[in-house]
């Protein structure tokens, strides 16, 4: 349905769960907040298998599809490599296609994930402005921009256990950080770090930079972002659904569903520690043994999301707990029975956990969910690392269930004064993070002048 006079955005986002949900989310915005912007939002067939139902979505949100660059979602567990290699090889072309293809209005602007290297060239030969939409936190981007840095001090790879506590100080916006707070070579592969590289060379090519981030959270290191780059930056998090929070029914339609929500309802306040470590990325089954065993020695009531291995951990863990394949996330944080949230640091769930004023435990596992972890515990001081120890082969390091079981105990300790204060703190974050969405908050104002800019440039 083209709509004559409107800025037509077109969305592409990398194909992957944590990259679809925040662009989504940002878009949801943008209609509510303007009559004059239609939205045409690409996602692979599968993906549109997966998402394309949505109930919530605006009518002025419209999905186009372009082909699956592997045979099935199952071979990116397999190959990661390869499915990183088909998203920087294989989506460009059927995406220019689909441009050819689109009802009018022309589109008069790009939104595409960072990782999509393609998408400013098409943008560039159809002279079409570009805004890349970063998906991570504002520090991991400086992080990672500056990674060469990091090589040419012989910091990275960290290749001796007692360098994992060296503190390096050379990251622009970024206070010092432990070596141990960067991706773990093991985990992260030569070639990834090459196509990072690659990937934030082009950056300044864009118009625009979005951040799914909160500026009072990230104030320093997105002033500096802002002195050092070129293009208009906008800090528009959280990009997460909280607008949806008031329909008590949304998304309830299974009885795993209303189970897990009874089971919150007949917990005492505060006393359930919820467990995800992501939809993608995770630990071997023997470390999933492990957290298992820990949370039924600690005697902790806890809520566990584990994809895959629900009936086998159901039936180790017993009673104390209660172990699902996926829940509304956001929904379970912010119930009055969650004091606390284990997580692998992905970036989507810590805007989910700070919007929700819980405490962490960190437990990252690969790429920005380690400079992420530092975010947590030693910037915002809301968290404990799970792995306090450096080793080299961090994640084939267990960390056994006698350590799990005297740290949940500890965390979960409603009586003591230290994890009362960072409780403290974290309510204090949520404060600023439920602002920020508010009439006078940062993030609204960031997001209405994006959406003026982008008008003023389709003017012109």
């Amino acid at each position: 349905m083209g709509i004559i006079g409107e800025n037509h955005v077109v969305v592409m986002p990398y194909p992957g769960r944590g990259h679809i949900n925040p662009m989504m989310n940002l878009c949801k915005q943008l209609v509510s907040k303007s009559d004059n912007i239609f939205i045409t939002f690409v996602v692979t067939e599968e993906w549109f298998g997966l998402i394309g139902s949505d109930p919530n979505k605006p009518d002025r949100i419209r999905f186009a599809t372009i082909p699956n660059v592997i045979p099935s979602e199952k071979v990116r567990f397999k190959d990661f490599m390869g499915f990183i290699e088909a998203v920087a090889t294989k989506m460009g072309a059927p995406f220019e296609r689909l441009l050819d293809q689109l009802e009018p209005p022309v589109p008069s602007l790009i939104i595409a994930d960072t990782f999509l290297l393609w998408a400013f060239d098409v943008g560039s030969r159809r002279n079409i402005p570009v805004a890349s939409f970063w998906p991570m936190s504002a520090m991991a981007f400086s992080v990672f921009y500056h990674f060469d840095r990091f090589l040419e001090n012989g910091h990275y790879p960290v290749n001796f256990p007692e360098s994992g506590h060296e503190r390096v100080d050379y990251i622009p916006g970024v206070d010092a950080m432990p070596l141990m707070d960067l991706p773990p070579n093991r985990g992260t592969k030569e070639e990834v770090l090459k196509q990072a590289v690659k990937m934030f060379s082009w950056v300044p090519k864009g118009r625009y930079f979005l951040l799914p981030t909160i500026y009072e959270l990230e104030s320093q290191v997105i002033d500096t972002l802002k002195r050092n780059l070129s293009l208009s930056i906008y800090p528009i998090g959280p990009a997460i659904p909280y607008s949806d929070l008031g329909d008590n029914s949304a998304n309830f339609t299974s009885d795993e569903d209303v189970n897990y929500l009874r089971w919150l309802d007949c917990q005492p306040c505060r006393s359930v520690l919820y467990v995800s470590l992501g939809s993608f990325l995770s630990v071997s089954s023997a470390q999933m043994d492990e957290i298992a065993a820990g949370l039924c020695e600690s005697g902790v009531r806890f809520l566990w999301v584990a994809r895959g291995e629900t009936e086998r951990l159901n039936e180790v863990c017993g009673g104390k707990g209660l172990v699902v394949r996926w829940c509304d996330q956001l929904r379970v944080l912010r119930h009055p029975s969650v004091g606390g949230f284990w997580t692998h640091c992905g970036w989507n769930s810590i805007r989910e956990g700070v919007f929700s004023g819980v405490p962490f435990l960190t437990f990252p596992i690969a790429v920005d969910q380690f400079p992420n972890r530092k975010l947590i515990v030693e910037d915002w001081k809301i968290g404990w690392r799970v792995k306090e120890e450096f080793k080299v082969e961090n994640l084939a390091h267990l960390v056994t269930r006698e350590k799990i079981a005297g740290l949940v105990m500890k965390f979960m300790d409603l009586e003591s004064n230290e994890v009362e204060e960072m409780r403290r703190r974290a309510k204090e974050l949520q404060e600023i993070c439920q602002h920020s969405t508010s009439k006078d908050g940062s993030s609204e104002a960031n997001i209405n002048s994006f959406i003026r800019d982008i008008s003023l440039s389709s003017c012109h």
